[in-house]
């Protein structure tokens, strides 16, 4: 399993847009990405214009190809007019969780 932490943070007065984008994101990456098993998208309580995405993939290759979709490259040409900088992304290990 390959776990990602995407933290993107909005321009001043593109908060709206920007959340609308990344919705549009949570549906495609549903609708055509088998290999995700988890992709959930947080505002930050106390900080407007930040959203984080929690990922999950089953595999290295699901992961690649996410970065490969049509819905990914529409979103980063999107976050070019929207962002107020570069998205910072994290891979996690996972040491210890309970699942449900």
């Amino acid at each position: 399993m390959i776990t990602v932490l995407a933290r993107l943070t909005a321009a001043a007065g593109k908060e709206a847009q920007m959340q609308a984008e990344l919705e549009k994101m949570v549906a495609a990456v549903d609708g055509n990405e088998p290999g995700v098993a988890v992709y959930s998208l947080h505002t930050v309580q106390d900080q407007p214009g930040v959203f984080l995405f929690y990922e999950q993939y089953a595999s290295q290759e699901a992961f690649q190809a996410h970065g490969q979709t049509d819905h990914m490259k529409a979103l980063g040409a999107a976050l070019r007019e929207l962002s107020g900088g570069r998205p910072e992304i994290t891979r996690l290990t996972q040491i210890a969780g309970v699942h449900r």
